[in-house]
Order: C-alpha cells, then sequence, then structure tokens
C-alpha cells in the first residue's frame, strides 16, 4: 500500500471558475492538490499535462467552460482534444485507468463542478493506493 497522499493536478480556466471558491469546496483527506489557473482552457498545451505526471501527478482535472461559452470561441475544444490525447499517452504506457477527466461548467453551476472534482479525487485516491511497478534501466554492456 502506498501511504502517501495522491496527487491531483487541477488546469482550470481562469473566466469560469473561481480558483479560492474550487479549492474551499474541495473536501477529500489524503489528496495534495495543485491548482492552475489558465487565462483560457485554450491554453492548456499537452506538455503541461505530461509534465503533471512526470513530477508525481496521480490524476488531473480540467476544468472549462460549457460547449458554446468559451469567450475564446473554441478554447475549450482544443483543450478536450489535449486532455484526450494525454489520456491516450496513459492508456499506452499503462497507466490509463481515467486518470484525467474534463469537467465543463454550465450556467455557473460551481457546487456541481465542485462535487465532479471530490468524486475524481476520491477514485484516483483508490487507484493511487495500487502499486505501480517502476521500469529500471539496465543499462548497455
Amino acid at each position: 500500500m502506498n501511504n502517501q497522499p495522491a496527487k491531483i493536478y487541477i488546469f482550470c480556466c481562469a473566466t469560469s471558475y473561481d480558483e479560492s471558491e474550487l479549492a474551499r469546496g474541495i473536501n477529500q483527506q489524503d489528496i495534495e492538490l495543485k491548482i492552475i489557473s489558465l487565462p483560457c482552457s485554450g491554453k492548456l498545451d499537452i506538455l503541461y499535462l505530461t509534465k503533471a505526471f512526470d513530477t508525481g501527478a496521480d490524476g488531473a482535472v480540467v476544468m472549462m467552460c460549457g460547449n458554446g461559452e468559451c469567450r475564446y470561441l473554441e478554447g475549450n475544444l482544443r483543450a478536450t482534444g489535449r486532455a484526450a490525447a494525454v489520456g491516450a499517452l496513459l492508456d499506452e504506457a499503462g497507466l490509463g485507468g481515467g486518470r484525467i477527466t474534463v469537467i465543463q461548467l454550465g450556467n455557473n453551476e460551481m457546487s456541481h463542478a465542485i462535487r465532479e472534482v471530490n468524486t475524481f479525487c476520491a477514485r484516483i485516491k483508490n487507484i493511487s493506493q495500487e502499486k505501480i511497478p517502476v521500469l529500471q534501466s539496465t543499462g548497455v554492456g
């Protein structure tokens, strides 16, 4: 069993979410949160997501405005595609298991978004308690 807290990165659109309200609403024990506010979810780069997992994240949440509500037209569509691409990479690496989720805010439903994050955190906490084999290089020759 892994005794360390699960590490969750939350990438959120600054125009749709109140970071302080989000932080107050998440009520999970044994979860280490890192909330990263972006000017638009469309600014989320594949590199940001892969770096989160490279630095020890057990899960990542991408929070954005609802379809058709992006102030920058298609930012949320780009972010959804990028999250799916990194999810596919994690699956290919054998780490998948739904470690990335996308949450869209509709009609200022912050309480619904917070419930979704809490549900995701609980699921990731259960996944992170399983041991993941560490691959080590044996070197050449």
